[in-house]
């Protein structure tokens, strides 16, 4: 039997630090994309309201987010560029073997990046310069440019994991390449609507959990409840679904890819009646020691019964399979996910029941206690659901087809933990900017807001909807209630509206 040293000791000096630096900057663009992929059709959402009620708080609110909008994608691109480098930096022999099989997806990606970024420029240029509704119309298109740049990604990764669409010559090398299958492999479906749905569910969370901060420091005007409601009822009415969705990519990995099934549950031998286990760590010799044991409960979520064979990792040789080391890090982080999920569901639950009795938001401050971890949380479950995804598939980088040390680069292994450290430092410049640049944001729009006084001596919110053509100001003019664009008056007493950043200070 390997043991997880033979495995490294085995393993090109450069695999190390190639897996790494790839791991990194997975991490940390994985943190922008629920934002770039949810956040257009959240601010649409907004937007839609507005515009239908006549209601300048929404329109406000709207017009911020797209600025936040705008400067998250900026960001993005940037650390999904280094990503594409990285492919073919790092895994020369991917790319070069299999680039013309699965290569399409970063295409069809690199195409939504470009058209989401020319939508993202019109509709933030639009405020205050085009009619509300030719602008509305204009940023309809964001959020399905958005999924057409995940749709290319999944559909690399989930060729990765289950690679079709190709036969292979004498010599190991694909041809006769059929795009459509390669495109839609039998884990694309499953592995695209969960994740779609979990940048649904994480963005809605996240957004709202400033405004639940805000809540919580006594920020209780409407600007307020109503940047609350928006963003987590989108969250709330998708919560349920990934949980459907959930339970069907885990069915499809059980069929599709059984051992990573087997490391995802910690199943040794293959078996019927096989017991669930929350947590517990998995040992060389089969054995688990801690957690929970659920008799029956594995088998009967993978095939509906406790009849169900379930394959154990010990049924395919040990160079074939994740290590021990690994199956206990994605089972850990498979559960992980889904026991956050779980807490997600109920915090949504709360939520619904006290709507529908009700016809208003909680009041309780546990709550929006809640609320506001369930962005951090719901962030979490992403990189955890990443972790089990990548690292459940090891050894292979093609599943069943490439190993990843057969990929992995020749570039010695100093020069790149160099590289590594440069990334990160650049990284840390990089996400400091960013975080720099909404702090500003936040602080002017606090100003801009504070500085209008009340509504009682402003006037109407409605005189300062953030919506042009601009009226032609002669030379020398001052225009009468010419708001900077973006901004309105507070919809009604207390502090004010608080951008969509600021609203947790």
């Amino acid at each position: 039997m390997y043991s997880a040293l033979q495995l490294l000791a085995e393993a090109p000096p450069q695999m190390l630090p190639a897996r790494s630096l790839m791991a990194f900057t997975l991490a940390t663009h994985i943190l922008l994309v629920p934002m770039g992929v949810a956040l257009p059709l959240i601010t649409l959402i907004m937007h839609g309201y507005g515009l239908r009620r006549g209601d300048a708080t929404a329109l406000l609110l709207a017009r911020r987010w797209s600025a936040v909008m705008a400067v998250q994608f900026a960001i993005g691109v940037v650390t999904g560029t280094v990503l594409s480098f990285e492919f073919g930096l790092l895994w020369p022999g991917l790319m070069g073997r299999w680039g013309d099989v699965f290569g399409i997806g970063f295409g069809v990606e690199a195409w939504g990046f470009f058209l989401e970024a020319v939508l993202i420029a019109i509709y933030l240029y639009g405020w205050r310069r085009l009619p509300p509704r030719t602008h509305f119309l204009l940023g309809v298109p964001l959020p399905a440019t958005a999924l057409l740049g995940a749709f290319g990604i999944l559909a690399a990764n989930s060729w990765m994991n289950t690679p079709r669409g190709f036969t292979l010559d004498a010599e190991g090398n694909p041809v006769d390449v059929d795009v459509r299958k390669a495109v839609f492999t039998p884990m694309f479906g499953p592995q695209y609507w969960h994740f779609v749905v979990a940048m649904l569910v994480t963005a809605g969370f996240v957004v709202a959990g400033v405004y639940a901060t805000g809540w919580l420091r006594g920020r209780r005007d409407r600007y307020h409840r109503l940047g609350f409601t928006v963003p987590f009822t989108v969250a709330a009415v998708f919560t349920p679904v990934q949980f459907v969705l959930g339970d069907a990519i885990a069915r499809a990995v059980f069929r599709e890819q059984p051992v990573k099934f087997a490391a995802m549950e910690i199943v040794w031998n293959t078996d019927t009646h096989v017991p669930e286990y929350l947590f517990g760590r998995l040992h060389p010799d089969g054995t688990v020691t801690g957690g929970i044991k659920i008799p029956q409960l594995d088998s009967i979520l993978a095939g509906f019964s406790p009849d169900t064979e379930v394959h154990g990792l010990a049924s395919v040789p040990a160079d074939t399979r994740p290590t021990v080391a690994q199956a206990t890090l994605i089972h850990w982080t498979f559960d992980i996910m889904v026991g956050i999920g779980s807490v997600l569901l109920l915090l949504a639950l709360w939520y619904a029941v006290v709507w529908v009795r009700r016809r208003s938001l909680p009041a309780s401050p546990w709550f929006y206690r809640g609320a506001a971890c369930a962005g951090v949380a719901s962030v979490i479950a992403v990189e955890c659901g990443w972790i089990t995804t990548e690292v459940g598939r090891q050894p292979w980088i093609v599943y069943e087809n490439m190993r990843v040390a057969e990929a992995v680069t020749a570039t010695r292994s100093p020069a790149l933990w160099a590289m590594f450290g440069l990334v990160v430092v650049v990284y840390v410049f990089i996400f400091g900017s960013f975080l720099a640049v909404l702090l500003r944001m936040r602080t002017r729009w606090r100003a801009d807001d504070e500085g209008r006084g009340e509504p009682a001596v402003v006037g109407s919110p409605e005189a300062y909807t953030p919506y042009g053509p601009r009226a032609a100001v002669p030379a020398g003019e001052v225009p009468t209630g010419d708001v900077p664009a973006g901004d309105a008056a507070p919809p009604d007493g207390g502090d004010g509206p608080r951008s969509a950043e600021g609203g947790g200070r």
